[in-house]
């Protein structure tokens, strides 16, 4: 319909999430934990190529699990990107420890690696490295791994990946979140799979595994009375939730690949607006051979472009990116601005910054439009359209 609601990122079913609900509420396991957990987290490790997984209530509880896990706590520091969602610095906080946030590079949006690579060269020679780093891949792009992980292993520091945003996406052939100590991924209703809510660890690193799994039941001893010896949380997956998961999972490459055709359409249908400029892939994608890693027979998804993303520079354009969005909502079409930088929140203010003008520019002037897999091409027309009327 004409003035029907176009959201950002709306949940896509597949068509087999309900035969696994069903099979879920037949066998009675409503409660966490079932078949449908326990099937969900090995289909997900195979499918990311991870040794193993654990699925949780949210990609917010993984990541904090993860830094309790590399043993973060009072008053340690943590590297993190500054362009990110605030579930990756909240992380941080709550093992009391603190984040240090690190600009983004302009040919990537993800995390600087020069700025990364000066600043912990210049801890190290005062004695005050890291405990730990956290690498965004953000809006399904995937960060430069390699050379942060040679420098995370020349500094003894714990490189845990928040993959959230990441899923489906490839890295030199591999998945990001599967090449550093662990790797976190969201199932939030806006991701490019959902189970309403939800989240993963992943690692090769089966005590880590086994170790979350347990922080994450409320670290219940082996005892046949109800014991604890430590802190636990109630973070662990529903059964309901896990066979949702797993019919998702069967539309990954679809998704991707209906991801990569709207930031395609978009790209070629308001490319040639004076002011915009699309997030671009960088070239670290690119294979020896021309070609970009993790190339497959489903076709090209080096970067899954969970949301396309764009600046609008006014003094080009003639339009801002906050005049856009209201024109966008008149016609009841969902957009928003990118990430406020962490440095840039009250909640953060006094943290450590490395840099912060690239990705202070990429808030200012970003702007995310529609990029849900259910679309149809008419609501892909609706949105171009208003776009190029505000030029």
């Amino acid at each position: 319909m004409k003035n029907e609601r176009i959201f950002l990122s709306a949940p896509h079913m597949g068509g087999d999430e309900l035969e696994f609900v069903k099979e879920a509420f037949a066998s009675n396991y409503i409660a966490p934990l079932g078949p449908q957990v326990d099937a969900f987290e090995q289909e997900f490790a195979r499918k990311v190529g991870a040794k193993y997984a654990t699925a949780l209530s949210s990609g917010t509880a993984a990541l904090h699990l993860v830094l309790r896990y590399a043993g973060v706590s009072d008053d340690d520091e943590v590297i993190c990107s500054t362009f990110t969602f605030v579930a990756s610095a909240n992380a941080i906080r709550y093992q009391q420890a603190w984040p240090v946030f690190i600009d983004s590079a302009s040919s990537s949006w993800n995390m600087d690696v020069d700025l990364l690579r000066e600043e912990l060269r210049r801890r190290a020679e005062i004695g005050r490295l890291p405990k730990a780093l956290m690498l965004v891949h953000l809006y399904g792009q995937p960060a430069d791994i390699d050379p942060i992980l040679e420098l995370c292993e020349r500094y003894d520091i714990f490189l845990l990946e928040d993959a959230a945003e990441a899923l489906g996406a490839t890295y030199k052939g591999k998945a990001p979140g599967t090449v550093g100590r662990a790797g976190v991924f969201s199932f939030n209703g806006n991701k490019i799979i959902t189970t309403s809510g939800g989240g993963m660890v992943v690692s090769d690193d089966l005590d880590l595994i086994e170790k979350v799994k347990f922080w994450a039941t409320q670290a219940r001893d082996s005892e046949i009375y109800y014991q604890h010896s430590e802190l636990g949380y109630n973070y662990r997956m529903s059964n309901i939730l896990a066979a949702i998961g797993r019919g998702q999972l069967r539309v990954l490459e679809e998704r991707v690949e209906r991801k990569r055709e709207i930031f395609a359409a978009y790209r070629e249908a308001l490319g040639d607006l004076p002011g915009i400029e699309f997030m671009p892939e960088p070239e670290y994608g690119l294979e020896a051979g021309g070609g970009r890693a993790g190339r497959s027979v489903e076709g090209e998804s080096w970067a899954t472009r969970w949301l396309t993303c764009l600046t609008i520079d006014p003094e080009i354009a003639g339009v801002d990116r906050d005049t856009v969005m209201r024109e966008l909502e008149k016609h009841n079409i969902e957009s928003r601005p990118t990430w406020k930088p962490m440095h840039l929140q009250p909640l953060y203010e006094g943290c450590e910054v490395v840099g912060g003008k690239v990705a202070e520019k990429l808030f200012n002037k970003g702007l995310c439009l529609p990029s849900g897999t259910g679309m149809a091409n008419g609501d892909l027309e609706r949105v171009i359209k208003v776009v190029r009327g505000c030029w």
